[in-house]
């Protein structure tokens, strides 16, 4: 048995070891180094319960889009809970906040949706689509239709299905998926899969020809959709190349093939217009999101459907009697009044005029400080969401040995300059600030990101891990 860490046996640390199982942590390592507890939060910032400040970078997990003490989104949720703390969905009941927030988040799709469908996370909304992909096809008459499609590296949530979408690794080894009738194309990230001159409508033609292959293997009448986050998120904040959603798109059409664009990174603002589908012309059958709707202040996701979509889902729930689909919370009244506060306030705000002012001091920030340091392979990015990638070596773009924990090494040393962070693997640093940053705290940030980044260089360098020029 691994000795108890040296905390004192009331601190909260201990307290947490002792009790508590973390989502995507090396348990055993946390009983012996403890977890950082976070106690308040104010604007960007988050103190831990030791007094420390640090700058969030990644709004919590991409999600935190209004900050850390938001009073109008508090006030929401005590008025509703007040009015009436819980109510269900369920055999034809609905509440105000449910109604408003579904008229709120169709006039504001970015394409014609017809229906919505309430959950309480991103992975539990990727989730159902993929059940009411399976009951569309039912519902047409087509039963073998009903593989789907994920791409290498894209990331859906953790739910046994949404999990078997994801095309991470480490959602897979030990937890026997993905399940059987998913499959990952290939990903679309131009710095390490592009051909030696290749040019971008080349790659992204590329990209579609892998896609149209994959189809073809695995028979068209058995394939039912494909999704894709719009700019992949913990796969590393890829962004796809100019033409990719048109021609990718083009392709699903050809096959009858639903397209699900998974906007819970995305949505929102974050890459500067209100969906990610606007920004890179995707035209989605279904549209998910979560995370940013409500700021991340109570749990709630969204699924959008089009007509053709909820018509064969009507009629087959008809033939049976009902749609046996839901969840106790789905619309809970409270975190759907925070959502329409939420989405009040990115108008009053205009949150998106902001995020694309800020979001270009952020990109041309990190490519000027960092663009040309020996140890950046890419610097990408569009509007608040970014990554850095390290390499091991610039000419050859070889990356480092996963085993050397590169990425974790620079999150913990950005950590004690007070900034937390987020590497993936693959050794790039992701960015997602609370869209409520400035252009100061964005300086802020990543001066003590370049502090640490200078630090990690000086070891790589004794340790002759890294080629540093």
């Amino acid at each position: 048995m691994t000795p108890p860490p040296p905390f004192g046996a009331n601190s909260n640390a201990a307290r947490d070891i002792a009790s508590v199982l973390h989502p995507y942590t090396d348990l055993q390592t946390h009983l012996e180094v403890g977890p950082v507890v976070i106690s308040r939060g104010k604007g960007v910032r988050v103190w831990d319960d030791s007094g420390k400040e640090y700058i969030e970078s990644v709004a919590g997990l991409w999600c935190a889009s209004l900050g850390f003490d938001n009073e109008r989104l508090v006030q929401a949720a005590a008025t509703q809970m007040r009015k009436l703390p819980f109510y269900h969905g369920f055999t034809a009941k609905s509440h105000e906040p449910c109604i408003e927030l579904a008229e709120m988040l169709l006039a504001r799709a970015p394409v014609p949706m017809s229906k919505v469908f309430f959950a309480n996370s991103g992975s539990e909304a990727n989730d159902s689509a993929i059940k009411m992909i399976w009951y569309f096809n039912n519902a047409l008459g087509r039963p073998r239709k009903k593989k789907i499609i994920g791409r290498v590296k894209g990331y859906h949530g953790i739910t046994l299905a949404a999990a078997s979408l994801t095309g991470l690794p480490a959602n897979h080894r030990s937890f026997d998926v993905p399940l059987a009738g998913f499959v990952h194309t290939m990903t679309p990230h131009a710095f390490h899969e592009a051909q030696p001159g290749e040019s971008e409508d080349a790659f992204a033609t590329r990209c579609a020809e892998a896609l149209e292959q994959l189809i073809l293997a695995e028979d068209p009448d058995t394939v039912a959709a494909m999704f894709a986050e719009p700019v992949m998120g913990a796969g590393g904040v890829i962004v796809p190349p100019r033409g990719y959603f048109e021609k990718i798109q083009a392709v699903c059409r050809k096959y009858d093939i639903l397209f699900v664009a998974d906007e819970v990174i995305c949505g929102f603002w974050r890459t500067g217009n209100y969906w990610g589908s606007q920004t890179f012309g995707i035209e989605p059958d279904i549209l998910v999101c979560a995370k940013a709707l409500s700021s991340a202040y109570l749990p709630i996701s969204a699924v959008l459907v089009n007509e053709r979509v909820f018509q064969a889902l009507a009629g087959e729930s008809h033939k049976i009697g009902t749609f046996g689909h839901g969840f106790t919370y789905s619309g809970h009244p409270v975190p759907a009044a925070v959502a329409i506060e939420t989405l009040k306030i990115y108008d009053e705000l205009d949150i998106g005029g902001h995020v694309r002012a800020v979001g270009a001091h952020l990109q041309s920030e990190l490519r000027r400080r960092f663009g040309a340091h020996p140890l950046m392979g890419e610097v990408r990015g569009v509007g608040l969401i970014a990554a850095m990638e390290l390499v091991a070596d610039r000419t050859t773009k070889r990356k480092f040995d996963p085993a050397a924990k590169i990425g974790a090494r620079w999150t913990k040393l950005i950590e004690a300059e007070g900034v937390i962070a987020r590497a993936v693997p693959g050794e790039s640093l992701c960015f997602s600030p609370p869209l409520i940053i400035t252009e100061a705290e964005i300086d802020e940030m990543l001066d003590r990101v370049g502090r640490a980044l200078d630090t990690l260089t000086v070891q790589l360098r004794r340790e002759q891990i890294a080629v540093v020029e």
